[in-house]
C-alpha cells in the first residue's frame, strides 16, 4: 500500500501527530497536504516532547524526506523558526525538507486581517487562532496570493506585495480602523526568507508521483480534523482548507489512484477548540477534570479544549466523506477513572431522532444527544500492549465504537509515548 491518507475524524486535535510518527518509521516520504501554522502535532519520544506546527512529522525519524506541498499555507517566519529549534534540538532539515512552488504565504498583513476582522465580529466571532490562515486562502481563491515560488523572483514578489497593500491597508485603516502594514519591512523580512528557504522550494508534485510510481511509500499527512472541512465541517465554524481526505489530491498534485488507503484518527472521548456547536459537551465539573487528565490545550496556541462524550454520529460523517478503512482511537487512558461511559447515538431533534449528521449548523443549538451508557474499567491501560490484554470492559468500549462508526480498530494508544500503542494487526500499514 504505497500512498497513506492519514486523517482526522473530529474537530482536530485527536492525536494525528503520534499516529503519523509511528507510521513514518516505515514510510519514505512524509507529506502535508493542507492546513497553515494554526495546526500542531505533539509527539513524544523518550519522554521528550517535540511540537511541529507546520513541517511534517516524519522530520523526527532520521534520513526521512518530508514535503509541504500546495496545498498548505506557509508562514516563512513560523517555519524558520520551527527549523531552528529543531537544529537546536539536534534535528536537522537540510537536504530533508521540500516546499512546492504552488504553495501560499501567509503574510503579515493576513495576520493583521484575520485579528481585526475577530474584533469586527464582536459576538459573531468564529475563534480564529489570528495566524492569518483564513485571509491567506481568502487570497489564494481571489488570485492575488504571493506565492513561494515568488520568492525566487524579487520583481514579481516587488509587485504582488505592492499591489496588495494597497488594498489591504485601505481596508485595515478605513473599514476596521486597524495598524497597517509595513511595505518596507514586510520586503526586507521576505527577502531574507528567501535566502534561507530557496534550496527547499521545487515542483513537489513531480517529487511525489515520482516516489508513488516506483512503489515507494508515501505517508500523506492531514492536519485539524474532517468537522473543520469547509465543505463537510460545521460551517462557518471551520478552517479554510479541506481536511477530509480528498484534500490529499489536491493539496499534494497526485491523482486519486494514487491514494491505497485512508486512516482515521479518532480520541476515545470528543474535544473541540473555540466557538461552534459541540452536542456531547460536558458539564462544566467534568469538562475541567477531563481537560486537566487529558492536557487538553492546544499544541500551537495553548487555547483549552473543550471536552465532551464521544459522538458516533459526527465520526460516522467523516468516515464516509474521507472513505476511512481503519481507524486508530488514541487517548484511551484518559478515560480510565471513568466509572461510566457515554456514546453518543443520534440527535433528538423536534421529537424525532437524527442518525446523520445535519448540514445546517444551527440544528445543533437544539438537538439533545441521544446516548448509549457503557461500564467503565476502572484501571490503568498505559501498560498494556495487546488488544487481548486489554480490561474486557475497555475493549467493549472500542468495539461498540467500531460497530457504531462502521469501521474496524486497527490501533489504540493507550498513552503518550511512542510505545504506548496497541496494534490489533501486526502493522497499521
Amino acid at each position: 500500500m504505497p500512498g497513506l491518507v492519514v486523517v482526522g475524524t473530529q474537530w482536530g486535535d485527536e492525536g494525528k501527530g503520534k499516529i503519523v510518527d509511528i507510521l513514518a518509521s516505515s514510510a519514505d516520504l512524509v507529506t502535508r497536504f493542507q492546513g497553515g501554522a494554526n495546526a500542531g502535532h505533539t509527539v513524544v519520544i523518550d519522554s521528550e516532547e517535540f511540537i511541529l506546527h507546520l513541517i511534517p512529522t516524519g522530520i523526527l525519524h532520521p534520513r526521512k524526506l518530508c514535503v509541504l506541498g500546495n496545498g498548505v499555507v506557509i508562514d516563512p517566519k513560523v517555519l524558520l523558526s520551527e527549523v531552528d529549534e529543531l537544529a537546536e534540538r539536534g534535528i536537522s532539515v537540510d537536504g530533508r525538507l521540500l516546499i512546492s512552488e504552488a504553495a501560499h504565504l501567509t503574510m503579515p498583513y493576513h495576520k493583521l486581517i484575520d485579528e481585526a476582522k475577530e474584533v469586527k465580529r464582536e459576538s459573531r466571532r468564529l475563534g480564529t487562532t489570528h495566524r492569518g490562515i483564513g485571509p491567506t486562502y481568502t487570497d489564494k481563491m481571489g488570485r492575488v496570493g504571493i506565492r513561494a515560488v515568488d520568492l525566487l523572483y524579487p520583481e514579481v514578489l516587488e509587485a504582488k506585495l505592492e499591489a496588495n497593500l494597497e488594498e489591504k491597508n485601505f481596508l485595515l485603516e478605513n473599514y476596521y480602523e486597524y495598524e497597517k502594514a509595513d511595505y518596507h519591512r514586510i520586503l526586507e523580512d521576505y527577502r531574507s526568507y528567501a535566502d534561507r528557504m530557496k534550496t527547499w522550494i521545487t515542483d513537489t508534485s513531480r517529487v511525489v508521483n515520482e516516489f508513488l510510481s516506483r512503489g515507494k511509500r508515501v505517508l500523506f499527512e492531514g492536519a485539524q480534523g474532517a468537522l473543520l472541512d469547509v465543505d463537510f465541517g460545521t460551517y462557518p465554524f471551520v478552517t479554510s482548507s479541506n481536511t477530509t481526505a480528498g484534500g490529499a489530491c489536491t493539496g499534494l498534485g497526485v491523482g486519486p489512484c494514487k491514494i491505497d488507503g485512508v486512516l482515521g484518527v479518532t480520541k476515545a472521548y470528543t474535544t473541540r477548540v473555540g466557538t461552534g456547536p459541540f452536542p456531547t459537551e460536558f458539564s462544566e465539573e467534568l469538562d475541567e477534570k477531563m481537560r486537566v487528565r487529558g492536557k487538553e490545550y492546544g499544541a500551537t496556541t495553548r487555547r483549552p479544549r473543550r471536552c465532551g462524550w464521544f459522538d458516533a454520529v459526527l465520526v460516522r460523517r467523516s468516515v464516509r466523506v474521507s472513505g476511512v478503512e481503519k481507524v486508530a482511537v488514541t487517548k484511551l487512558d484518559v478515560l480510565d477513572e471513568m466509572e461510566r461511559l457515554q456514546i453518543c447515538t443520534g440527535y433528538e431533534y423536534k421529537g424525532a431522532v437524527m442518525s446523520e449528521f445535519p448540514y445546517q449548523t444551527a440544528i445543533l443549538d437544539d438537538c439533545r444527544p441521544v446516548y448509549e451508557t457503557l461500564e467503565g474499567w476502572a484501571e490503568s491501560v498505559r501498560d498494556v500492549r495487546s488488544f487481548d490484554d486489554l480490561p474486557v470492559k475497555a475493549r467493549a468500549y472500542l468495539d461498540r465504537v467500531g460497530e457504531l462508526v462502521g469501521v474496524e480498530i486497527a490501533a489504540v494508544s493507550v498513552g503518550p509515548r511512542r510505545d504506548q500503542i496497541v496494534l490489533r494487526d501486526s502493522d497499521l500499514w
